[in-house]
């Protein structure tokens, strides 16, 4: 059920109603509604791992009961670390099993030991990085006492499921959203006008750019053999702009969604595309991923190998860097994108520049100055070139973009750059210079003040962006990326 769909929007208006007149001053009937919501949500996506789900919640629930109430450090690690295998041993089943499973045949098959191993047929639940990943924070939360375990399983199931974010995130932190489920929430006009708001700028850009320029890009990479190389290269900057466009949008209608349901989740985006080196683009792209990392792999990598100097940097920064690669699915060009994504912290380690923010510069007119332009526009250069592996089925297909790409066709024109690519780039560029001129906002059209007279302009700019999302838009065709992670 996209949020693009009509069926989400007789879902949502479904539950919004009875939230807001029956829910209105019960915490239980609201907490009790987005509970069955949520799980009537995933369910109609995948009814047959609804049972998974909530078996994984029933036993992460009593694990944080159980470490809450452990005074002995030994018992809380305990009950911690099994926790943490049962989250992992969830993910390496479902999502990675049958990849062990080829890769191990495959390598006995090149030193001449042929076997019979064969892969099996595991249906892989949606959305499992992302609760998963939510589970395994939990009794790690818990067990760090950054906060206490939670007695209301409901509370606790609707942290796991809520059907904002269960599909493609953001992955929220248990203490800052399990709390917010603790008192009745009250609508106000305000965060109604603020998350109506956000959804039509997620709606603008996935319906608009993102799905309008799929078909394209797809065309390109299923028939690379016939196009030149500067067309595979357009294509994959195309294809970063497209992935932009369709998670930042869906995490955009996400907050949207909860922010009328009076809940705030987590940010996922913080315009990365203005970000001038690698370090800071993978902090302000899809955070609450690169965050949980941080958290529970660089951090502690760190500290362990912190008397090995730049090295140790090094070292757990590539580690955290192919797990993010990893995470994305089983598939050896997600570990080598990851592993390319680490290499390239190298020179800001060696700088010393790792824990330095980077301050621009404007012009007169307030945009960015030509040197912190062109050092935004490498940066978008060295993650595009990383593509060429996130967008692969396999490292074949990589390398056969790569070979179409290094030979003389590379100076001639794109073959696709029609006028509805270019119609397309130009919304795009729109879009960023919104963004450019709004990026001390959550979000680029997000209003400064609620009074009527204020509203009446973003009022407008909504019916615009409607008119292009109705008129020009590919409403409901595609699926959002990330559903796939």
């Amino acid at each position: 059920m996209l949020f693009t769909s009509y069926r989400f929007l007789l879902f949502f208006t479904s539950l919004f109603v009875l939230y807001w007149i029956f829910g209105r001053k019960s915490v239980k009937v609201q907490n009790g509604l987005l509970l069955v919501f949520s799980y009537l949500f995933y369910g109609i996506a995948e009814w047959r791992m609804l049972p998974l789900l909530i078996v994984a919640t029933i036993v992460f629930y009593w694990l944080g009961i159980k470490i809450d109430k452990s005074n002995n450090i030994h018992s809380r690690k305990i009950f911690t670390h099994i926790g943490v295998l049962l989250g992992i041993g969830v993910l390496l089943y479902f999502k990675y099993f049958n990849f062990f499973i080829e890769s191990f045949a495959y390598f006995f098959d090149t030193i001449g030991i042929h076997t019979n191993i064969h892969t099996f047929n595991i249906l892989m639940p949606l959305g499992v990085s992302y609760f998963t990943f939510k589970l395994i924070s939990y009794v790690l939360e818990v067990e760090r006492w950054k906060m206490e375990a939670t007695k209301n399983f409901v509370d606790f199931a609707v942290y796991v499921s809520f059907f904002p974010t269960i599909m493609a995130g953001p992955i929220d932190r248990p203490n800052k959203f399990i709390p917010q489920l603790q008192s009745p929430r009250v609508f106000s006009i305000e965060s109604g006008i603020d998350g109506g708001q956000q959804i039509i700028w997620g709606l603008f850009k996935k319906v608009l750019i993102a799905d309008n320029l799929s078909p394209i890009i797809d065309g390109v990479w299923e028939n690379m053999s016939n196009y030149s190389g500067s067309t595979l290269v357009f294509a994959l900057f195309l294809y970063t702009i497209q992935m932009y466009a369709d998670f930042s949008g869906y995490s955009d209608m996400a907050i949207g969604v909860s922010k009328l349901l009076g809940i705030r989740i987590a940010k996922n985006f913080n315009y990365p595309f203005f970000a001038t080196n690698i370090k800071e683009f993978w902090q302000r792209w899809h955070i609450s991923l690169t965050g949980w990392l941080t958290d529970y792999v660089f951090t502690p990598l760190h500290i362990r190998f912190r008397d090995l100097g730049n090295f140790g940097m090094i070292l757990a920064i590539i580690i955290n860097m192919v797990l993010v690669g990893m995470w994305h699915g089983a598939n050896w060009t997600y570990a080598v994108f990851g592993l390319y994504q680490g290499l390239l912290f190298i020179p800001i380690i060696l700088k010393g520049k790792m824990h330095k923010k980077q301050k621009l510069q404007t012009t007169i007119l307030g945009l960015p100055k030509f040197v912190d332009i062109c050092k935004m526009f490498g940066v978008v250069c060295l993650y595009a070139i990383g593509i060429i592996l996130f967008r692969a089925e396999n490292l074949g297909q990589s390398w056969e973009m790569i070979r179409g790409i290094c030979n003389l066709s590379i100076f001639s024109l794109p073959q696709i750059l029609t006028h509805k690519v270019q119609w397309l780039l130009s919304v795009f560029f729109i879009l960023v210079i919104t963004e450019w001129y709004n990026r001390d906002r959550e979000y680029a059209i997000q209003p400064l003040s609620y009074s009527l007279k204020s509203i009446i302009p973003y009022i407008l700019i909504d019916y615009i962006l409607l008119f292009f999302v109705i008129f020009k838009g590919n409403v409901g065709a595609n699926s959002f990326i990330y559903f796939q992670f």
